[in-house]
């Protein structure tokens, strides 16, 4: 007659979809680490060993979710393996597995969170910092831009200042060039006025001299 099958063990719970998604990655790479003969007890179930290799051998003990035996042998659907007391029991093949535990992998994956998390702090900080350096250079550009604007416009005033100061001074050269102009007509009016009065008069005074020589 069997023996009293005793309690199941409570399963562990996931913490979190993350550790979830790191438990499907990590796994196999863990696996390849340990031992070929290594084995696990399946996560889904706490599972009863036997004295043999048939559900008719009687239950000789429990071995508890995630626990870690070594793999001794195979036979139909049940596998031998040793306990980490070192006694050899037998379990069935579909409450074994080739990956550890959940107990034993999410101090693993905790680290891998913990080493993901700083690695993203890292890459947030570094975009931080080139954002700010970004943000730096393009306000030091618009400073840079505003002075020259300001300096540009400071220029088209002396510009437009000098311009009005040409016109004027231009202005004031047409006039002293016609004022000229006026002066040099009105002594070379007076040259040829002259010069005309003296050819009138200096003949008139000739003819006299003549006419007081004969008195004589």
């Amino acid at each position: 007659m069997p023996d009293k099958q005793p309690a199941f063990s409570p399963l562990p719970a996931l913490r979190g979809s993350l550790i979830a998604a790191l438990i499907a990655v990590t796994a196999p790479a863990y696996a390849e680490d340990a031992p070929t003969d290594a084995r696990w007890v399946s996560d889904s179930l706490s599972t009863y060993v036997r004295s043999g290799p048939t559900d008719g051998h009687r239950i000789v003990g429990t071995l508890k979710s995630g626990q870690r035996v070594s793999l001794v042998t195979t036979q139909g659907n049940y596998s031998q393996v040793r306990g980490q007391s070192g006694d050899l029991v037998w379990i069935l093949n579909s409450d074994l597995q080739a990956v550890p535990g959940q107990n034993e992998r999410l101090p693993m994956l905790d680290q891998k969170v913990a080493d993901l998390s700083a690695q993203l702090k890292t890459i947030d900080d570094g975009w931080k910092t080139r954002v700010q350096g970004m943000q730096e250079t393009l306000d030091s550009r618009k400073a840079l831009i505003d002075e020259l604007e300001t300096r540009n416009k400071g220029l088209n005033e002396q510009l437009e200042q000098v311009q009005s100061n040409l016109r004027d001074t231009q202005a004031r050269l047409g006039d002293e060039n016609k004022q000229v102009m006026m002066r040099y007509m009105v002594y070379g009016g007076s040259i040829a006025g002259a010069g005309l009065l003296a050819g009138l008069i200096l003949p008139a005074l000739s003819r006299g001299r003549k006419r007081n020589d004969r008195w004589f």
